[in-house]
């Protein structure tokens, strides 16, 4: 068995996957560690909640050779009304106004975690190890050298980087020291997928109430996924409601824009925090995605905000591997840092202003952030730039997300 690589990532969810998709095929050796046996549904990053994913990420799946085989399974997004329930306010996000198709698509993690898993392990230069955990690595000048646990079995692997995708409880985080700047919002969104009453017609809907923010993302086969965010302490008695009664809350909260709601899937919920590491290389380690990063839902970012990571990481490390570069040195990885700042910064100060700035009840606050939805609607270069930074296209673009392949 290869012990020794270029590049170990750590987690085989979404953003882990897609680096190693990313980065097989240029010549380099690529382990990916993942704790879940492939296949189970506890994997939370595949499981049947709603994804949105931006313009900007069809590109980058586009430059992966992924998109064709999953674009007949997505629902596009072609328009986005935002509105604040019991106010005046309101605004309409339309892909007319850039000239695109869409402005975005929503897909199902079960949908992604087939793509993105399918034959990982057979790509060219990928050894995927599953079930696998790290233990514990240490980094000398050359390389960094990992522990692994493996079914019952601990190994040695290393490589000349070490890529943390593990998650908001990242272990590489934890055991490289990086702080994290961290808050509570005191909400946890309840997801579900639901059958509507009337075609949604690829309208996504926030719906911001005086018990948080309800997204409805149009979904193929008729349904629509839900994200309600609720205070912590009427989520138990949300999920407890059989469903009946929960399609009767749900109905009270978001109106009939999409008629009388009919059926209810499987609900889940997650408890909702704001993450950011003050850090995010150190020499020979990298962090993305959620262990770099976790925001609210509120405006769909977090998935678009990762693969826009593995994007960047991915030319970061072909462009050095081809140079002849040392792939783990800290001059390289500061490439990567540097080019993901401002985007990340941008994108986690946006969602948590719009938290804060649509849970203040304050009156003078809630006509002040009306009447600015009325204005952003009847101004649109303002739009254009609200929309070129959810679709992911602003800032100097890798070559993933302007579509194109390492090939």
């Amino acid at each position: 068995m290869r012990k020794h690589f270029d590049v170990i990532i750590v987690g085989g969810g979404m953003v882990g996957a897609s680096l190693a998709r990313s980065l097989s095929g240029l010549g380099l050796s690529i382990a990916v560690l993942e704790a879940w046996a492939l296949g189970t549904r506890q994997q939370p990053s595949y499981d049947d909640r709603a994804i949105a994913l931006s313009y900007g990420t069809r590109r980058i799946l586009q430059g992966m050779g992924l998109w064709s085989s999953m674009e007949q399974d997505v629902a596009p997004i072609r328009c986005i009304h935002v509105s604040d329930r019991g106010n005046f306010g309101f605004t309409r996000l339309d892909h007319g106004e850039l000239d695109v198709g869409a402005l975005g698509y929503v897909a199902t993690g079960h949908l992604l975690g087939e793509v993105l898993l399918r034959g990982l392990g057979e790509l060219p230069g990928v050894m995927l190890f599953c079930p696998a955990s790290l233990h514990s690595f240490e980094v000398s000048e050359e390389r960094a050298i990992a522990e692994v646990d493996i079914e019952g079995d601990r190994i040695n692997l290393t490589a000349r980087v070490l890529v943390a995708a593990d998650g908001a409880k990242s272990r590489v985080r934890e055991l490289s020291g990086i702080e994290m700047r961290e808050w509570g919002y005191g909400q946890t969104a309840v997801i579900s997928n639901l059958t509507p009453g009337s075609p949604q017609n690829g309208v996504a809907y926030e719906r911001f109430t005086d018990q948080g923010p309800m997204a409805m993302l149009p979904l193929t086969k008729g349904r629509c996924g839900m994200v309600w965010t609720l205070d912590e302490g009427d989520v138990g008695g949300v999920m407890a409601l059989d469903d009946a009664t929960f399609l009767h809350r749900v109905q009270a909260r978001f109106g009939y824009r999409l008629g009388v709601f009919q059926k209810a899937g499987r609900r889940s919920c997650y408890p909702l925090r704001l993450l950011f590491a003050r850090e995010h290389v150190r020499p020979r380690v990298a962090l993305i995605g959620n262990a770099a990063h976790a925001l609210h839902p509120i405006t769909g970012q977090g998935f678009n905000l990762g693969i826009r990571d593995v994007s960047v990481l991915a030319d970061v490390l072909a462009s050095a591997y081809r140079e002849g570069s040392d792939i783990g040195a800290i001059d390289v990885l500061r490439r990567y840092a540097d080019w993901r700042n401002s985007d990340q910064h941008r994108v986690v100060m946006l969602t948590d202003g719009l938290v804060r700035l649509f849970t203040n009840p304050l009156m003078p606050v809630r006509v002040l952030r009306n009447l600015g939805m009325l204005a952003l609607d009847v101004t649109p270069p303002v739009k254009k730039v609200l929309l070129r930074q959810f679709m992911g296209l602003n800032g100097r673009l890798p070559r993933l997300s302007r579509g194109v392949s390492f090939d």
